[in-house]
């Protein structure tokens, strides 16, 4: 089976199944009385709930019982699934209503459900993509366990203040439209988290009579960034977050997925093909992608001391080791030419990395991997770096916002254009009506968590090697300037968990299979920091159910007689 983790595409999200309820251990505070139908209408009486903000509003509140199922949505070629929840309180709120500087209504809409057994959590479920709908918050976190709802915690979801079905202009960008709008520009980067957390807590204390015991914030990709923003730019809302896979240099990894597209150009070019998004796909061949990730195991599987189909101390697996077994193994110059630009990353015109490349790893070319960088071979998914990074980089990450037509093919001829000696800028510029630029306003890669440190924050960040749109390498780096920044103290309220071979945010040849909420709220509420998630691979990798343990760096998986556990490797390069 096909596995996709498009947790980034707006209307082609591909969120976690859930197979098993494995709830958390209540909170120690006693819940409240079961609540049901009539706690849940009594929101909506004037004056009920303490808003922060004048102008919040309630559209409705509706009580859910026990066995009430919400769809979840999944990948392309899988069978429907769905969620069944706990008797709770849905509430759909609305806030920031205003009319945009481009003549559009904007807002903030969000949902809260209130759970009747409650553990004393809150939880806000992050976003992904461009947004722009409002999540199911039912708060999934793992495929193998049940959303936070079904473990107590009330939870959050908002749409970061536009409407895909209202603000979309095909004229000005799709579903990037709402960045014509400075102010939904900076609601999209993160300025919409904190109002909307906080109105979510007033309901919260309204629904249950006191406020949450612990806080807590989850997401990946869009909302790894939201993460990324709560824990340094509002510390004080979230005892502990998971910023998974983050995208938290937005606007730097949109250049990046030009930079990739123009390297995968650089194949038809020699070949002699046409720039199409149809030909790009067929960059390389389904046989083509195995021989690549065949070479990158040949040269670095067993540097950690098992050949197991695992690249575990990435570090070590340098371009030096991969190139020949890429010559060796066939490909044309153009071929593993286009792959080293690729692991290389994109600088300017100086020579300066832009944005860090994409390390060596055994999921290169797995479905998740590809469906960025060329499509899907049969053609049913167009390349995202193309249809979802060209719009972003030209409207949503560029300053003023441009226009770029919707078509594929044009979208393609408009990243094989890119030169980051003269399209890189757009990033940081200013412009009349815009003072600030697009890093400024969505990127989150700041160094410094001395305030949320200084609250008692904790921050999981796991990351796949595998990851096709945001650099494992990129994470890496801004911890190790965070752990500098903090005098080698850094892990004591930040981690990170590389996942080697997942792609963006599950799938690949990979034990993507993890309980970072658990860990979390164990180093929160226990003080029992994680040093390895335990992880297991699911039915569709090459060893369905193998266990593994995710080491927080820089600590890697090494076996030594069979056994697999958590070391520091040996001093090396970074790859």
């Amino acid at each position: 089976m096909m596995r996709v983790s498009l947790r980034c595409l707006g209307g082609l999200l591909a969120g976690m199944s859930v197979f098993a309820f494995t709830p958390l251990a209540h909170a120690a505070a006693a819940a409240p009385a079961p609540l049901g139908s009539d706690s849940c209408a009594a929101l909506t009486q004037a004056g009920h709930v303490a808003w922060p903000e004048a102008g919040t509003r309630i559209v409705a509140a509706t009580w859910r019982p026990a066995g009430y199922a919400v769809p979840l949505v999944g990948q392309p070629d899988a069978p429907p699934t769905q969620a069944v929840l706990p008797a709770h309180c849905e509430v759909e709120g609305v806030m920031h209503e205003r009319r945009g500087v481009d003549g559009q209504a904007y807002a903030i809409r969000f949902r809260l459900r209130l759970p009747s057994d409650w553990n004393g959590r809150f939880l806000m479920q992050g976003g992904g993509g461009t947004n722009g709908t409002v999540g199911d918050a039912i708060g999934k976190v793992s495929m193998d366990q049940a959303p936070a709802l079904a473990q107590g915690f009330a939870v959050l979801a908002q749409d970061s203040g536009h409407d895909n079905a209202t603000n979309t202009d095909p004229a000005r960008g799709g579903m990037v439209a709402f960045a014509h709008d400075p102010q939904a520009r900076a609601d999209y980067g993160g300025a919409s988290l904190r109002p909307v957390t906080l109105a979510a807590k007033a309901l919260v204390a309204a629904y249950y009579g006191r406020n949450p015991r612990f806080s807590y914030f989850y997401g990946c990709s869009k909302g790894g960034q939201e993460g990324m923003v709560l824990a340094q730019q509002e510390p004080d809302l979230y005892n502990g977050i998971v910023a998974a896979a983050p995208g938290f240099a937005l606007p730097r990894a949109a250049l990046a997925e030009a930079w990739n597209t123009k390297a995968m150009g650089g194949v038809l070019a020699a070949r002699g093909d046409a720039p199409s998004v149809a030909n790009l796909a067929r960059a390389f061949s389904v046989e083509d992608g195995t021989r690549v990730r065949q070479a990158i195991l040949a040269a670095c599987d067993g540097l950690d001391g098992a050949k197991d189909g695992i690249v575990a101390d990435g570090a070590r697996c340098t371009s030096a080791l991969v190139v020949p077994q890429l010559r060796a193994a066939g490909l044309s110059p153009a071929q593993v030419t286009a792959l080293e630009q690729i692991h290389d990353g994109v600088r300017d015109g100086a020579g300066r990395q832009i944005y860090p490349g994409f390390g060596w790893d055994a999921g290169w070319f797995d479905p998740g991997w590809r469906i960025w960088m060329t499509g899907s071979p049969d053609g049913r998914v167009p390349a995202l770096n193309v249809v979802l990074g060209g719009p972003s980089r030209v409207v949503l990450f560029a300053t003023p916002p441009g226009n770029v037509p919707l078509a594929p093919d044009a979208i393609l001829a408009a990243q094989l254009a890119f030169d980051p000696a003269r399209d890189a800028a757009a990033v940081t510029a200013t412009a009349p009506g815009w003072p600030r630029s697009a890093w400024q306003d969505v990127g989150a890669h700041v160094p410094d968590l001395d305030r949320f440190q200084a609250r008692g924050g904790r921050l999981i960040v796991p990351h796949g090697g595998s990851d096709p749109v945001f650099s494992l390498n990129d994470t890496l780096g801004w911890w190790r300037a965070l752990d500098r920044h903090s005098g080698g103290r850094a892990a004591s309220y930040a981690r990170v968990f590389p996942v080697p071979g997942m792609a963006h945010c599950a799938g690949g040849p990979a034990t993507d299979r993890y309980d970072a909420l658990r860990a979390l709220v164990d180093w929160v509420e226990q003080g029992k920091a994680p040093e390895a998630l335990a992880a297991k691979a699911g039915p569709a990798t090459p060893w369905p159910g193998r266990e593994r343990p995710l080491c927080r760096y820089p600590l890697v998986a090494k076996t030594k007689g069979g056994v697999t556990a958590c070391a520091m490797p040996p001093k090396t390069a970074r790859r």
